[in-house]
């Protein structure tokens, strides 16, 4: 069981609220963009500038649904999302059978509009770049755009998606969906902090972020109670560690504290006892052909379980199980390999240098400033919470 934690400016369902001018934040740290917004050195302002580009292409853009794709899921209801299983491609030897797995290697009908794997991602980067630049610039129209997407997605009841994965990550000829599906829902938890950052300019109704609040509720039954969703529960690898990051923020989003809570206090036994190792690896992770780039994308997960950890005052950024397994020992192994990819002794198609220093910028916040030197500074600490690449 995680120990009492230092102190921490989120409070339960209520998020970082008190302490972020009434934002319900759970991942951003509010603290530190507060201290972002009001620096005037210049990689800050030049960040925001850019920032500001970004969220002007994404106010032109229009808001992406579920109803957009072209093919309809198997139920027939287009409302339902449905993506494609990133490494699964035609089988060369039997064009019209079974589709078959080539690892690591991603294949690009996942993302043609006959699903919904792209406009999920648009409408992901777009809420949290627009959530982003309403709070460094207090302008409007971003948290109206913001807004709109959301509703777009969410609460409109010609557009919104049904609350469930069950046409997730298919593979034509095996699979209609598959537990692994779940993974594709990490996004929405970017689009619950842009809904905390656009809070104060109202652009959401309180009715509506009510109505939010109940489809992640509708949500997390799902991912209890479906095929798909146990299945991913049961995942011993980084689809695991996901799951418990959706199903913690959800929750605390959805007002179900118990359900968080819950989920933190297994997380030692459920998952750093069983996919970590005492030395530091995630031998689950090794095993694939872009072995460290998984080992980053295991990390990021348990990093965000850790960090909502604190909201119910629990610290498992440095909690040790009696063999040494710790998240503080995973992060120490792959900042051992920082500039040292030849010293890898485990298969990597491309070496994922931004992924590491994105990371290791969120271990040095965790366990303090010079714990993990940081290569760079300026554009990135835009965000606290850096997005992983996501096949």
């Amino acid at each position: 069981m995680p120990g009492l934690s230092q102190p921490s400016t989120c409070r339960g369902v209520e998020g970082q609220s008190a302490a972020f001018g009434g934002r319900r934040t759970f991942l951003i740290d509010g603290e530190a963009l507060t201290a972002i917004k009001a620096a005037r050195e210049p990689a800050v302002r030049e960040a925001i500038a850019d920032l500001t580009v970004r969220a002007d292409r994404a106010l032109a853009r229009k808001a992406g649904s579920v109803v957009d794709k072209t093919r309809l899921p198997p139920s027939g209801d287009r409302h339902d999302y449905t993506s494609l299983a990133p490494y699964w491609w035609p089988d060369p030897k039997t064009p019209n059978g079974p589709y078959v797995r080539r690892d690591g290697e991603v294949n690009p009908e996942r993302s043609t509009d006959a699903f919904d794997r792209e406009a999920l991602g648009r409408m992901v980067s777009d809420a949290d770049t627009l959530g982003l630049a309403y709070f460094y610039t207090g302008e409007p129209r971003y948290a109206g755009k913001a807004a709109s997407i959301v509703r777009a997605w969410f609460l409109d009841p010609a557009t919104r998606m049904n609350s469930n994965m069950d046409f997730a990550q298919a593979v034509p000829g095996r699979e209609r969906g598959r537990p692994e599906g779940v993974l594709d829902s990490s996004g929405f938890m970017q689009v619950i902090d842009a809904v905390g950052l656009i809070a104060p300019s109202g652009a959401l109704t309180a009715a509506e972020t009510k109505r939010l609040e109940a489809w992640f509720s509708d949500y997390v039954d799902w991912m209890l109670t479906s095929r798909n969703g146990r299945g991913e529960q049961a995942a011993k690898n980084n689809h695991g560690l996901w799951y418990d990051a959706q199903l913690i923020q959800f929750a605390l989003f959805a007002r179900r504290a118990d359900i968080a809570e819950k989920t933190i206090l297994a997380f030692p036994q459920a998952r750093i006892a069983a996919q970590f190792d005492p030395s530091g690896a995630l031998p689950a992770e090794l095993a694939r052909t872009r072995s460290f780039h998984y080992s980053l994308y295991a990390l990021n997960p348990a990093f965000d379980v850790a960090k909502l950890a604190t909201c119910f005052g629990y610290d498992l950024w440095n909690y040790s199980d009696p063999e040494g397994r710790s998240l503080r020992k995973a992060t120490d192994l792959v900042a051992g390999y920082r500039g040292a990819r030849e010293r890898w002794p485990h298969p990597e198609r491309a070496w994922p240098e931004a992924e590491l220093e994105a990371l290791l910028t969120r271990a040095d916040d965790a366990w303090g400033p010079g714990s993990y030197p940081r290569a760079a500074a300026g554009p990135t600490l835009l965000r606290t919470r850096p997005r992983p690449t996501r096949p």
